[in-house]
């Protein structure tokens, strides 16, 4: 492991392997040239020890922007580009922020915020070396539930990337892709292990169709490849799923139940497949490789890398080096208890030697008391050989309160939908209670996803 007051260029410059390049649909960029070159032109040096927001639209000149500044700016706020300015700026008031590295496209009467706007532009530009002197720099990043007053957790890079950092690679180096956006934590968890584990690193473009973009990761050679279960079922849905043979696929960010592994497991025999537990707050806490849902049983109490989990009031919790130093933001809660650990919010049934997801905590469907979680219905629902996904959701009733109801995408199914329907509910009154089962299943050609690469669930 790396001393934790190493920078992310020290990092990547104390790397003895061969650095390739990061890309998007067009443009490229090779960390390595960061020593030399900078894509903040003249404005560097001037974000030296400022609270700095990020807040690029291209993916690319963001990994430019916070390679060179970790370990000069005191913080660094990674901002999501779907953030209107009014969020921007309430953001801006949490993390103290007094500068903005933007990509160009930001009006200047937007900036009249902040005491230094630096533009973020690529190709880079030829650099004096930067200052000598290091600090370690703060990491904020928003959670993914933010909505109105923002809240973000303190990360540093040890716990971001220190579970990585240095690790011993043998063979040549992954080949890294990921579906998420690096502005979150799910991505920016790829974004550190491609960076510095010596080998590539592709991103999505804005406006990029899947299908290009899976022969884009077929052209580059991709090896390793990151997303949410719901990015993973728009690939299954995809002509083009079968261009490029991936030979480790990671699933995480939402609950990867057994009916996508089985599909990925059918579409890329040659691929070890495994799904991620991690969170914003918490941060990585478990990997399954077992290609079953849910994770063993021994998996909880005192693990491997100091990270140690329990089951209270059927929530999962979570001590480890890599969970957030805290919360920021006027009124935040604290983010550990007394013990240390962090309270995850999602639920967790034992069955067996084996615990499963039930879901989240707030996003329990109230039947006449009885509560439903949406996730333990979608994998039964999944489980049909023609469903590639479903969204399971309330319906109000004035007499039980609400009822569960289900929106379903068929694969590749034309005609005979009543036979499906009823096949989807026969099985669900095999596995679930009657007060799971759905009164209604709803046909339809897609459903939404946030831009954390999940269901929407609050439309």
């Amino acid at each position: 492991m790396r001393p934790p007051d190493a920078s992310l260029i020290d990092l990547i410059g104390r790397d003895n392997r061969p650095h390739r390049d990061i890309a998007t649909a067009d443009q490229s960029l090779r960390p390595a040239d960061l020593f030399a070159a900078t894509s903040l032109s003249g404005a560097r040096d001037q974000l030296a020890d400022r609270s700095v927001l990020i807040f690029a639209g291209d993916q690319l000149q963001t990994a430019a922007a916070l390679i060179e500044l970790d370990g000069l700016a005191r913080r660094l706020t990674l901002c999501p580009s779907d953030l209107d300015w009014s969020t921007l700026r309430a953001v801006a008031r949490v993390t103290e922020a007094d500068a903005i590295v933007y990509d160009g496209a930001a009006p200047p009467a937007k900036l009249d915020h902040f005491a230094i706007a630096a533009p973020c532009r690529l190709p880079l530009q030829a650099a004096p070396p930067r200052r000598a002197e290091m600090r370690p720099t703060e990491w904020a990043l928003l959670t993914s539930g933010t909505t109105g007053v923002p809240k973000a957790a303190l990360h540093d890079l040890q716990s971001l990337a220190g579970a990585f950092a240095g690790a011993k690679q043998n063979g040549a180096a992954p080949n890294w892709a990921t579906f998420y956006d690096i502005r979150r934590y799910g991505g920016l968890q790829i974004f550190f292990r491609g960076v510095l584990g010596g080998g590539s690193l592709t991103l999505t473009s804005p406006g990029e169709a899947l299908e290009e973009h899976l022969e884009r990761l077929a052209r580059r050679g991709v090896t390793h490849i990151s997303g949410t279960p719901s990015h993973w079922r728009r690939v299954l849905m995809s002509n083009a799923a079968k261009r490029f043979a991936p030979s480790y696929v990671r699933l995480s960010g939402e609950i990867a139940d057994d009916a996508v592994l089985a599909n990925l497991r059918e579409l890329y025999p040659q691929a070890r497949i495994g799904h991620a537990y991690a969170s914003t707050e918490a941060g990585v806490a478990f990997e399954v490789t077992d290609e079953r849902s849910g994770f063993p049983l021994s998996f909880l109490g005192e693990g491997a890398g100091g990270v140690a989990m329990k089951i209270e009031d059927g929530s999962l919790r979570i001590r480890s080096p890599r969970v957030a130093r805290s919360y920021i933001g006027a009124g935040a809660a604290p983010l550990r208890d007394a013990d240390g650990f962090v309270d995850t919010g999602d639920m967790v049934e034992i069955r067996g030697d084996r615990c499963f997801f039930a879901g989240r905590r707030g996003g329990v469907i109230n039947v006449g008391g009885a509560k439903v979680h949406p996730e333990e219905v979608e994998a039964v629902i999944n489980l049909h050989d023609r469903v590639r996904m479903s969204l399971v959701k309330a319906r109000a009733n004035p007499i039980t309160g609400a009822l569960v109801v289900a929106d379903v995408v068929l694969d590749g199914y034309e005609g005979g939908e009543a036979d499906i329907r009823e096949d989807i509910l026969a099985t669900c009154r095999a596995r679930l209670p009657p007060y799971k089962v759905p009164a209604m299943i709803r046909f339809v050609p897609k459903l939404a996803m946030t831009a954390t690469g999940k269901l929407a669930r609050n439309g």
